[in-house]
């Protein structure tokens, strides 16, 4: 449809898009044995289940796309429109074990996209999701090799760890061992030096969580190498640990794997987090909640900089179960449990990464709830300020 419009120069047009992508969104056509909705119970809310493999949402808010759907009519339109960066699924430079994971034989000869998109000159971020015993090992040391001869324009390659709940059917999906976790590691940082040396560029990073799960302390954070790549779970404690130690406002934290259904801005596919203020009283009733993988670091965190009296506790996710420890994954459910084993006589800091419009994963919503629980933003900035107002307060009530 045309329409003419008369309105002043530099004011607004007037018109709203109710959908991101303004059609339906492309959904993904594999069976990837380690993808993650495949591994949620039911009940969940519906667009936790939606599974997209589209450039066009990889453009918009970082989604990893297979390319097993990606057409030449895709490439033209992306160099048209100049849409990048972009972020690609990798897995395996295998054909054969890429299909085998994907689940789909189009996996096989779908890098030659990538090979296209980063000769047009798009900037392409990639990722491979270790998982034991199939693309871990000499096959991952084989992909990092193709990736530096092949692709050495990628502009990174985060290597990230399966992920498994108690509701996966697949029997050789697994958790890592801290010695698979090491070996991960180690390989990473083999082949980021040996990146370092070819062509200038670190490239490849091992997210956070492989280092926690190794028993290693997580890599300083590197602005210009990781500021894309917080979805990944790269730099994430060292941009916390520095944003709450300098008391600056960083780069924003990732959501995580449900970053491409739940995240912000809301624009008919994503929804806004919601904050809420703290209320400030005494600080021995005090406690902040996270996950498993967190609680150490944050406990530690808080004692040096003199908070000794307020509380982490750790949340175990029961409601996945398996080796979900991320704060990003709790649920309402989880949250209620841990709470009321405390007791409700306290005050409740919890990071928003768990919320989307006040709903947990599992559906509940805050307003729910029936003790103090406040919504404070996942940065090491915000809690500190938060800490520091409440520090404040108890000082001037004293």
């Amino acid at each position: 449809m045309t329409f003419t419009v008369d309105k002043s120069e530099g004011e607004p047009l007037g018109l709203m898009v109710d959908s991101a992508v303004f059609d339906r969104i492309r959904t993904c056509d594999n069976h990837c044995s380690f993808c993650f909705i495949y591994q949620l119970p039911k009940g969940l809310r519906r667009s936790l289940y939606v599974k997209d493999d589209d450039f066009r949402l990889s453009f918009l808010y970082g989604n990893y796309t297979t390319l097993t759907r990606f057409t030449e009519f895709d490439l033209e339109r992306i160099i048209d429109e100049k849409l990048s960066p972009l972020y690609v699924s990798i897995h395996s430079t295998d054909p054969e074990l890429r299909a085998s994971m994907l689940r789909n034989p189009r996996g096989a000869s779908s890098l030659r996209w990538l090979g296209a998109l980063l000769d047009a000159g798009v900037e392409v971020h990639g990722q491979v999701v270790v998982c034991p015993g199939v693309n871990d090992g000499a096959a991952l040391e084989r992909t990092l090799e193709d990736v530096l001869s092949q692709y050495p324009t990628l502009a990174s390659l985060c290597l990230v760890p399966l992920g498994v709940s108690d509701f996966t059917t697949e029997a050789n999906m697994r958790a890592h061992e801290p010695h698979e976790a090491f070996e991960v590691v180690r390989l990473g940082e083999r082949y980021a030096e040996l990146a370092r040396i070819l062509i200038g560029r670190r490239i490849i990073h091992s997210s956070d969580e492989f280092y926690l799960i190794a028993g290693l302390d997580a890599p300083s954070v590197d602005d210009i190498d990781t500021r894309e790549l917080a979805e990944n779970g790269v730099g994430l404690v060292a941009t916390f640990v520095e944003s709450f130690t300098s008391g600056r406002e960083m780069s924003a934290l990732g959501t995580g794997f449900f970053q491409s259904v739940d995240g912000a801005p809301a624009w008919g596919y994503r929804a806004p987090r919601s904050l809420s203020e703290v209320r400030h009283d005494d600080p021995y009733s005090l406690t902040v909640l996270t996950g498993e993988y967190a609680a150490p670091i944050l406990s530690s965190l808080l004692a040096d900089a003199g908070h000794d009296a307020i509380e982490v506790l750790a949340v175990q996710n029961r409601y996945f179960g398996g080796n979900i420890k991320v704060a990003g994954l709790l649920t309402g459910a989880d949250v209620c449990r841990a709470v009321l084993e405390r007791g409700r006589d306290r005050t409740y800091l919890l990071p928003d990464v768990c919320l989307s419009e006040d709903v947990f994963l599992d559906g509940t919503r805050l307003s729910q709830l029936d003790f103090d629980i406040r919504v404070v933003e996942t940065s090491g900035h915000a809690l500190r300020r938060v800490l520091e107002e409440f520090s404040l307060n108890v000082e001037t009530t004293s």
